[in-house]
C-alpha cells in the first residue's frame, strides 16, 4: 500500500505541475479563456491529495508531509475563491500577487517533497524539471500577459 502511495503522489504532482505548463503555455499563445478551463482541471487534485493527507499516519510520514499537502490543498482553495466562485481581479493588485505566488510556490514546490517519496529517481529528477519549467513559465507569462 505504501508503494501504491508513493506512486499517487508523484503522479498527483507531475500531473500538477504538466497541467500548470500547459495553462502558462496557452496564456503565452494569447488563448487565456482555454488556459482558464484547462486550469479547472486542478481541482481534481484534491482527491489524491486529501487520500495521501489522511494516510499519513498509515505510513509514518514526518510532519512536513502533512504541511506539504495541506499547503498544495490551500493553493487549490485560494484558486477556487479567487478565480473560480468570487471571480476577484486579484491579479491588478500587487500586493495580492505577491502573496499569491508566494503561496502557489509553497504548495508547488512542496509537492516535489511528496513526489520524492518514490524510491525511483526518475520521478524525483522529473519533478524537478517540470517544476522549474513550470517556475519560468509562470514569470515569463507574467512578464509577458500580465496574467
Amino acid at each position: 500500500m505504501l508503494a501504491k502511495a508513493n506512486l499517487v503522489g508523484a503522479l498527483t504532482t507531475i500531473s500538477i505541475y504538466v497541467l500548470y505548463i500547459i495553462m502558462f503555455g496557452l496564456r503565452l499563445l494569447g488563448l487565456p479563456e482555454l488556459a482558464h478551463r484547462i486550469a479547472s482541471i486542478q481541482f481534481l487534485a484534491v482527491i489524491p491529495l486529501i487520500f495521501l493527507l489522511l494516510n499519513v499516519k498509515n505510513f509514518d510520514r514526518p510532519a512536513i508531509y502533512s504541511i506539504q499537502i495541506i499547503l498544495m490543498l490551500f493553493v487549490l482553495l485560494v484558486e477556487l475563491f479567487l478565480d473560480y466562485i468570487l471571480k476577484i481581479p486579484w491579479r491588478d493588485v500587487r500586493w495580492m500577487v505577491i502573496t499569491y505566488v508566494t503561496l502557489f510556490f509553497a504548495g508547488t514546490g512542496g509537492l516535489l517533497g511528496v513526489a520524492a517519496k518514490m524510491t525511483m529517481r526518475g520521478w524525483t529528477i522529473t519533478a524537478i524539471i517540470l517544476f522549474l519549467i513550470m517556475a519560468v513559465l509562470a514569470f515569463v507569462s507574467r512578464a509577458v500577459t500580465g496574467i
